[in-house]
């Protein structure tokens, strides 16, 4: 299984997205809240545009190998009943242990030409490998270190459905969050969580204990989440922005170098 380099510089079409009050209010619902536009609506109106993206760059037929491994998202603005126009380019392929990292860059404007938010989403592919160097045409940060000790403010209660809400009322659609036999042929071991659910509960409790605005939001994805379980949260502030780390019940990190400016 192997991913071309040249796959970098690949780019789709401005993707347009018609947000809607329902959208906004359904994204919080599911994840208990009642208030939104909540931080990581984004992902929401970025999905389709990462579906065209990766079937740009021919690697739709080994998503079962994608994992979700960094995310790091800019809000220049909170979204709001409007229509986006969503532009992705493929940023950074680089071979790593594990496999290869392919790094999505996203970003989207409403109608003006205006800024909303830029995402960097950064996928591994399980076991594959990379034809040819490393090839970047950013920069590729990965999220900085904690060194400050971080105490519990808070658990995360997952039902069994918990990736069916959030499937529905983000609108994101993929079969390893919801069909038990994708995800075993996938190689996992059930459904799994998805990597945005548990960043964007992660980010609610950091919110309700720090009550910040958030700006950007960082972190790299450590491990699976499967459900029912339940989540501990742990953070502290550090200068101008909160660090944060999320564990399971037996005290894995599942979400590591989490970082709220």
């Amino acid at each position: 299984m192997n991913i071309p380099a040249e796959i970098v510089g690949r780019e789709i079409e401005t993707d347009e997205q018609r947000v809607d009050k329902r959208w906004l209010m359904a994204y919080s619902a599911g994840l208990g809240e009642t208030s939104y536009p909540h931080p990581l609506f984004p992902v929401c109106y970025e999905w389709p545009a990462t579906r065209l993206l990766r079937e740009r760059a021919g690697l739709l037929p080994i998503d079962a190998r994608l994992v979700h491994a960094q995310h790091d998202l800019v809000i220049h603005r909170p979204p709001r009943e409007e229509k986006l126009f969503v532009q992705g380019k493929v940023v950074a392929a680089l071979q790593r242990k594990p496999g290869t990292l392919v790094v999505y860059r996203f970003l989207t404007v409403d109608e003006k030409g205006k800024p909303v938010s830029t995402t960097d989403f950064s996928a591994l592919y399980r076991g594959a490998t990379l034809e040819g160097t490393d090839r970047a045409l950013v920069e590729v940060e990965d999220p900085p270190k904690q060194s400050a000790p971080l105490k519990a403010i808070g658990e995360i209660a997952l039902a069994a459905t918990a990736a069916h809400v959030y499937t529905e009322c983000a609108r994101i659609w993929n079969p390893i969050h919801t069909d038990v036999d994708y995800a075993r042929a996938a190689g996992l071991p059930d459904i799994i969580l998805h990597g945005t659910a548990t960043l964007a509960l992660s980010v609610s409790r950091v919110m309700d204990s720090f009550g910040r605005q958030v700006k950007r939001v960082r972190c790299r994805f450590a491990g699976m989440v499967t459900m029912p379980g339940t989540l501990t949260v742990h953070a502290s502030r550090i200068n101008d922005g909160v660090a944060f780390e999320t564990r399971s019940a037996r005290g894995e990190v599942v979400i590591e170098r989490g970082w709220i400016g």
